[in-house]
């Protein structure tokens, strides 16, 4: 029997009816309206397309946007000085620098100049750390996506195992960690992993964020696994994720499409901690 499918555009369709309930209910509460601010850095196609996607989802759901275009040769110090202006702008609840940027550019640098509070990507170290001691901060996009997708399924987390397979900063750590706050027993692989598959088999929940497309075959899934495919590679024009979906699709009990699985959820969670931290502020 095949696995039930994550539909992640219908999820993220019905929650963002509910952002854009929770940015009516707010601007008439307070006339706070929740601000996204995009910079983008250079001419990267991938990246310009996920930047209109970020707008689209502010249109949808009534919040402000804005998008920084800055020439692929800026400087270091004119991309902090345009995160400075957006830090001090009180119509902007949530920065995001779209990464990658350019090779010149200092990421880390330029991630740590968000204020910790407009940091809705989650990547700023002071987020980074309360997530890591079960603190409230920002939690990453793709991970916060993901996490939704796997209680839909209404399976008890209590207890688990769950699989991680990378170990970005991005997706793989705070994933695990978000797992081990619904009491999992998380084990993450990497590409040091002695016999990857015998690991995989063990996992009620298997989470993939490596982008190999076509990586995780049927013999690696346990049946009746929820499997989340957070890769995505382009082979010949088409978009693919990390999981063989045709083969795996007929052992685990869940599984997400590529696309139309955990990428959608990233941007409606991006717009969900846009909508927080705004809250946040109108509080203050």
């Amino acid at each position: 029997m095949s696995a039930q499918i994550l539909d992640g555009k219908a999820m993220s369709e019905s929650l963002r009816k509910e952002i854009a309930a929770g940015v009516e209910s707010l601007r008439e509460c307070t006339g706070v309206v929740p601000g996204l601010a995009v910079i983008l850095a250079g001419n990267d196609p991938a990246s310009e397309i996920y930047v209109r996607n970020k707008g689209n989802g502010c249109r949808e759901t009534g919040m402000y946007s804005v998008t920084v275009k800055l020439p692929g040769d800026v400087t270091q110090e004119t991309l902090e000085a345009e995160i400075d202006r957006l830090n001090g702008d009180e119509r902007i609840h949530g920065i995001l620098v779209q990464l990658p940027l350019p090779e010149h550019l200092d990421e880390a640098r330029a991630l740590a100049r968000i204020l910790p509070e407009k940091d809705v990507d989650g990547f700023h170290l002071l987020n980074a750390g309360r997530l890591m001691t079960g603190g409230d901060g920002v939690i990453p996009c793709t991970p916060r996506g993901a996490l939704h997708m796997i209680r839909q399924t209404g399976m008890d987390l209590n207890g688990k195992e769950a699989v991680v397979i990378g170990r970005s900063n991005i997706v793989g750590k705070p994933m695990a960690m978000l797992l081990l706050r619904e009491n999992c027993t998380v084990t993450v692989c990497h590409s040091r992993t002695k016999d990857l598959p015998s690991v995989t088999r063990r996992a009620d929940i298997l989470v993939s964020a490596v982008g190999k497309p076509g990586f995780v075959t049927a013999d690696m899934v346990k049946p009746g696994a929820v499997v989340i495919d957070v890769g995505i590679s382009r082979v010949d024009g088409k978009v693919r994720g990390d999981v063989d979906f045709d083969g795996v699709k007929e052992v685990a009990g869940w599984i997400t499409p590529v696309p139309g699985g955990v990428g959608r959820m990233t941007i409606t969670m991006l717009l969900q901690n846009t909508l927080e931290a705004a809250k946040k502020a109108a509080r203050k």
